[in-house]
């Protein structure tokens, strides 16, 4: 194994990069700004991507799949979503490279596109122009869309799976008769991603609105889900959007409503990408490698053998493949590791690094004791537990594991949720304990533009379960009647 990774407190950053890389994650690919994620990870994005699928169609959606390349004329059809996302555009303008005779390719000026294509950023226009043929009915309605994708936002700063040029995603894009329907399925989706995020990841949220400033290029309103790291600056780990009826207005989308009236469709769209890997990696962590909940482990448990010779290897291997079919027969992922080309303290630090949530390891006097030694990932704790009942023992413990990373990361958000009822206050708090910051705001743009420069804070949520509270702002001192979340951001 690779030595020791640099500390969380000595620094953050350079914590993090390690841990992606030396766990095997994710590196850095020769495209710049892109990114290759490795097997072990892509694993763990397919367990996420397995349970929100599934999540998905339980609520009545169902997967399809649009084009990458967008028409540059489609953006300008929607003011306010150009303007979001004009600067982070990719655009395709050739269809055709050729030699030049001396040995170096060019773009062939003769095969320049009629029209530019965007790559795609996000989806709504291609998706709204597509729906315009497929809605004429209220019989139509509600078309319940999602798509799995990759999409390019041209990113200057870059890091591994928080902000790359190209990511993964899911994007859900529905279509509802009526305004309260678009409403309940934007909040609806917020629901979902916040149940994904403390019940897989194990990384408590708060769910908010965001404010107009911070809203989804397009939207009327914009759902959020806003965790904490463990350097207690904030991530957005989801959104959902209200749309209205602003694209289907740019692209003309209309239906025929039981009145028999015509009226333009309502609109929601919801997202979570591979940034989610980002929060699961800095949530939980330590300075000696991934911690990973066990719901989305690609291995939960692993089992060592610790042998002199053939003849004690033989009798381990022989009680691991009777153990193997009643651990499976819980739904456990289970690896069994008898390479003999490394050494068992080896193979130790490798699966802790890779934050494998249970470790059996199995030696000779282990076999005549009736025995197996058991390491817990999350607490490091070693337990020698009966070999008799021993499925059984592992499952109730990886569930108590899973619970005990959520509890973890509840105790640290809630202890870093601070209110201040100062600008001075605001700032010390800012520089000395960091997390979320519940202060009032006044509600204008103009407040929270000079509180984020000033600062480099800005207004995470506004949280769905705020309690009304007379204050007064504290930049401005003018009244409020609510708090609202700040902090430092990824």
């Amino acid at each position: 194994m690779s030595k020791g990774i640099t500390s969380k407190s000595e620094d953050y950053s350079q914590w993090y990069n390690e841990i992606v890389i030396k766990a095997d994650l994710a590196e850095h690919s020769s495209v710049k700004g892109c990114m290759v994620i490795k097997p072990y990870g892509y694993s763990i994005w397919e367990k996420m991507q397995a349970v929100l699928d599934h999540k998905f169609k339980e609520t009545g959606h169902s997967n399809a799949y649009f084009p990458l390349f967008i028409p540059k004329s489609y953006f300008s059809k929607e003011a306010a979503h150009v303007d979001g996302f004009a600067t982070e555009c990719a655009v395709v303008t050739h269809y055709r490279l050729k030699n030049d005779g001396q040995g170096n390719i060019i773009v062939d000026e003769e095969a320049k596109l009629e029209e530019e294509l965007i790559v795609r950023p996000t989806s709504e226009t291609i998706i709204w122009n597509t729906y315009k043929g497929w809605i004429q009915s209220y019989r139509d309605l509600p078309l319940l869309i999602n798509q799995w994708a990759n999409v390019v936002r041209w990113e200057m700063r870059t890091r591994l799976f928080l902000r790359t040029t190209e990511f993964l995603w899911q994007e859900g894009h529905t279509a509802h008769a009526t305004s309260e329907e678009a409403i309940e399925e934007t909040e609806k989706m917020l629901d979902v991603y916040a149940d994904f995020a403390e019940n897989w990841m194990a990384v408590p949220v708060v769910k908010g609105r965001k404010t107009e400033t911070e809203r989804f290029a397009g939207a009327l309103d914009t759902y959020c889900i806003e965790a904490l790291m463990q350097d207690g600056k904030a991530l957005q780990a989801g959104t959902s959007h209200f749309l209205g009826q602003n694209f289907a207005k740019a692209f003309d989308v209309k239906f025929t409503n039981k009145e028999g009236k015509q009226d333009y469709v309502w609109a929601s769209s919801w997202g979570v990408s591979t940034r989610l890997m980002g929060a699961l990696i800095m949530a939980h962590s330590d300075d000696s490698g991934l911690v990973l909940p066990p719901k989305l482990a690609p291995i939960q448990v692993v089992i060592v053998p610790i042998h002199k010779g053939d003849e004690e290897l033989q009798k381990i291997s022989t009680f691991v493949d009777e153990l193997l079919p009643r651990l499976k027969g819980y739904g456990i992922s289970v690896k069994y590791d008898d390479r003999d080309s490394q050494r068992p303290g080896f193979k130790f630090a490798e699966y802790e690094l890779k934050g494998v949530p249970i470790r059996l390891a199995i030696g000779a006097r282990d076999m005549e004791n009736g025995t197996v030694e058991l390491a817990r990932r999350d607490t490091k704790e070693k337990f020698t537990v009966p070999q008799e009942g021993l499925a059984e023992y592992v499952f109730q413990m990886l569930a108590q594991i899973q619970e005990n990373i959520f509890n973890r990361a509840l105790k640290f958000r809630d202890e870093h949720i601070t209110e201040a009822n100062s600008y001075e206050e605001f700032k010390a708090l800012l520089e000395t304990k960091t997390g979320f910051i519940a202060a009032h705001w006044d509600g204008t743009a103009e407040t929270e533009k000079r509180i984020k420069e000033e600062t480099k804070a800005t207004i995470r949520c506004i949280p769905l379960d705020n309690k009304l509270e007379d204050g007064v702002c504290i930049l401005t001192g003018k009244p409020s009647k609510q708090r609202v979340l700040f902090a430092k951001a990824y």
